[in-house]
Order: C-alpha cells, then structure tokens, then sequence
C-alpha cells in the first residue's frame, strides 16, 4: 500500500497541473449559449476579425463623438476672432401716443424795446414783452416697428482668444490621442481572443487525443490483467478507470471553453450573441522577437497614445495660463449699427432723420481691480501646467520600464517556447517507448499512465507559451502603438 500511494499521487498532482495549463486563457466569458442549435458558426482569419471588430465595436463610435465635440469647441474658439454680426427687429404698441408738455412763459423784448400790436376796438398798443400759453407736442403714434443690424469686432484681447484657441486645439489632440488608444485596445483584445480561441481549440484537441490513447490504454491493461501473465494486476487497471473518467471530464469542459472562447471573439467583434467565429488558424504562429530595447523606448514616445495626450494636455494647460493672464490687459472693440423705424406719425421724434441712420462706435475695458481674481486664476493655471510636467515625467519613465518589463518577458517566452517544444517532443518520444514496452509486459502501469499525462502537460505547457508570446508581442503593440514596431520590423 506503501508504493501504491506515491503512484497515485503523483499521477493525480500531472493532472491537476494539467487542469492549470488547460484553463487559463479560456475563462473569457461569463454565460453560456442556451442552445447549440441557436449559435451561428462563422469561420474568419485574424484580419477580418480586426475589421469586423473595427466596424461593429461600440466602442470607437463614442471615440469618434468625442473628437467631433472637440473639433466644434475649437471652432467655437475661432469664431471669437471674427465680427459678431446680430440683426434685431420688433413691434411696439403703446396704450397712447406719447407726448411732450411745452410749459407756458413770457417772452421780453431785447434792450427794453416794445412792438406795436393794434387790438380792435382799442388801437395800436406797444407791447414789450409776450405770454406764450403751454402747448401739448405729440410726439409719434402708437403703433411702432424698427429694425436694427448690430456688430461688434475685438481688435485687442490681451491674449484671451489666442488661449482659448490652444486649448481647444489640445483637447482635438487629445481626443484624437483617446480613440487611437480605442482602437489599439480593440485590436489587442481581438488578437487575443483570436489567440485565446486558437489555444482552446489546440487544448481540446490534446484532452481529446490524451483521452482516447488512455482509453486505449485502459482495454490493453484489461486484456492483460485478465489474459496476460499476471504482472498486471486488477488494481492498475482501476487506477487506469480513474484517471480515464477524471480525463474525460476534463475534455468535457475543455469543449465548452472552446466554444466560449469563440463566443467571446464574436462578442469583441460586435456581432450577435448568438454568434461565434471559428478562427481559420489551427496553429500559433511563432515569430522571434529581436531585442531592441534601448531604440523601441526610445521611439515609443512618438507613437504612445498616453504620451501624444499628456503633451495634448500640456499645450492645453499653457493655453489656459494665455487667457487667465489676459484678465490683465484691456480689450478693444469696434461696434456699429444699422437701424430703421417705422411710424405712420410725420411730426415730433418720428422724423426721416430719425426713422433710419448708422452709428460707428470705439469701446475700451480696461481692468483696474478684480480682489486679486485674476491673479489667482493665473496661479491656478500655472500650478497645473508644473502638475502636467510632472506626471509627464512619471509617465516617460513608467512607459520605459513598462516596455523593458515586456521585453524582458519576450525573452524568457522565446527561451521557454523553446524548452517546452523540446519537453513536449521528447514526452511523446518517451509516450510511445512506455507504451511498446507496456505491450510488451516490460513496464508498469503507472509509468504509462504518467507518460500519456506528462505528453499532455507538456503539450499544454507550449501551447501556453506560444500563446503567452503572442500576447506580450500584442501587448507592446499596445504600450508603443502599432507605427512603431512597423517601423522596427
């Protein structure tokens, strides 16, 4: 019982570290379809995945929203450069004409002089001065329209549009900076999901052959406990069952990976749910990666899209800083004005001359105290462009260490791709000699048993690593933006 237990465990500990190299990778999604009968099957390759997955994700229409607002701010901005030409017009009723009360006076003639008034019946009389009773003016009708067409142009801002001009300019970059980011990590998730749907069908297809060379194993070691000479004993075969069922329970859930997988790469692609897409590869292609660290780190930062937004950002800050620092300076503006105004009325204020006309004006503001507003406002900008240029810093340097970190990582894939294909070679070379030697009477059960899981487990272990290469090569992608490994490569 001694021996038996060691045997055991440690066939029960490959599987259990083949259950680990199985299923990473593979949980990508979170339901399951209803039915199989209700999924739709479509077969693509890598690149009409990624254009699929281009022209349907939801994400990259929000992008594009966002760079279109930005883009009308800054036209919003431009349009403070230009004349504000506004026309106005209405209609005017009032309860009564409106009016204006001449009062009464006395008028003396100049130098004590007199003026000769004949009154009848009484003669010539000389008068020196005259009473001039009140008078009633009426000064338009009631009913009133008029028309006016009004402009003013700022000639001087102290800088005010020109800042508010650069930052609007920044935030069309940065967005633009944002939907690249999208459409990078839209690509990078379909790559590895394609990827990821690959493995899955690459780990079904080795539980699968692992099952049947196991199930094989299983009627040869029943055949030889029963029939054979009695170094296979009925134990081995039971241990033989075990493993055999626990396998194929295993193989059961590798397939709905699978198809998970493949329902999650449609999901990516912004197809249906009920929709899957089988990748057209049946291999992880494998491609070396030259070491080229100190150039990539240092081309990086014309293509980052976190770099590109924070220098976006940067411009902006300083822009804000232009136009905190205007409140400062005066502002000059030119206004005119055309107007027209009807009224059926020809006498007192509704005259031609007053009825239409033009006026040409020059106005000035100039600041003289603001409880140190301005000032402040000034402070505040300045503060956030010194806060910017700090976390430029933090980002140049996070991006450098973020690309060593996966070069570094695609070195140790590459040397690991290749021990494991050399692992996994020679696991299926020992496979078949434990398995000729075991006909044969010449081994033990459980050294065969072992063999077919470790063929297994090295078989996942490459597979993984191929993947894990794939996904580093996708993931720089992502850190550097695709322009610059085209411009390595």
């Amino acid at each position: 019982m001694s021996s038996y237990m060691p045997r055991w465990c440690t066939c029960a500990l490959i599987l259990i570290n083949i259950s680990f190299y199985f299923f990473p990778v593979l949980t990508i999604a979170q339901t399951e379809a209803s039915s199989k009968s209700q999924t739709i099957l479509q077969e693509a390759d890598l690149d009409a995945c990624l254009k699929e997955a281009l022209k349907n994700n939801r994400r990259r229409p929000a992008s594009r929203y966002a760079v279109e607002m930005a883009e009308a701010r800054h036209r919003q901005a431009l349009a403070g450069y230009w004349p504000q030409i506004s026309a106005k017009g209405g209609y005017l009723r009032m309860d009564e004409s409106p009016n204006f009360l001449f009062p009464s006076s006395t008028m003396s003639l100049p130098m004590g002089g007199s003026l000769p008034i004949t009154i009848p019946g009484v003669g010539t009389v000389p008068v020196s001065s005259i009473d001039v009773p009140a008078q009633d003016v009426k000064l338009m009708d009631e009913d009133n329209y008029w028309a006016s067409l009004n402009a003013t142009w700022l000639l001087y801002d102290g800088g005010m549009r020109k800042g508010y001009r650069e930052q609007s300019s920044a935030l069309v970059e940065m967005m633009k900076q944002e939907c690249r980011r999208t459409d990078l990590e839209v690509i990078d998730s379909v790559k590895r999901l394609y990827y990821g749907a690959v493995l899955a069908r690459q780990l079904h297809q080795v539980g699968k052959d692992t099952l049947a060379r196991m199930g094989a194993t299983l009627n040869l070691t029943e055949t030889m406990y029963k029939k054979g000479s009695g170094a296979v004993k009925k134990t081995d075969w039971l241990d033989n069952k075990v493993m055999v069922e626990s396998l194929r329970a295993m193989v059961a859930l590798l397939e709905k990976n699978e198809l998970m997988a493949q329902a999650a790469l449609a999901n990516t692609m912004g197809l249906p749910w009920n929709t899957s897409v089988v990748p057209v590869d049946r291999k992880m292609p494998f491609t070396s990666f030259m070491d080229q660290l100190d150039r990539l780190v240092g081309t990086a930062y014309q293509f980052n899209p976190d770099w590109s937004k924070i220098e976006a950002g940067l411009r902006a800050a300083q822009g804000a800083v232009r136009t905190a620092k205007s409140g400062h300076y005066p502002k000059l503006a030119v206004t005119g004005q055309l107007h027209r105004w009807w009224n059926d009325y020809d006498g007192g204020l509704a005259t031609e001359s007053n009825k239409k006309g033009w006026t040409v004006g020059l106005g000035l503001e100039l600041p003289l105290f603001s409880g140190l507003l301005t000032h402040n406002k000034i402070a505040e900008a300045r503060a956030q462009v010194a806060k910017l240029k700090e976390e430029r810093f933090l980002l140049k340097e996070g991006i450098g260490l973020q690309i060593k970190d996966t070069v570094l990582s695609l070195g140790a894939a590459e040397k690991s791709h290749q021990a494991t294909l050399e692992a996994m070679q020679a696991a299926a070379e020992n496979r078949d000699l434990n398995v000729r030697a075991y006909q044969h009477e010449l081994v033990e059960t459980e050294k065969v048993i072992r063999a077919q899981l470790i063929e297994a487990l090295m078989s996942a272990q490459h597979y993984k690593a191929r993947y894990d290469h794939i996904a580093l090569r996708s993931q720089l992608s992502l850190v550097v933006g695709r322009e610059v490994l085209k411009k390595i490569q």
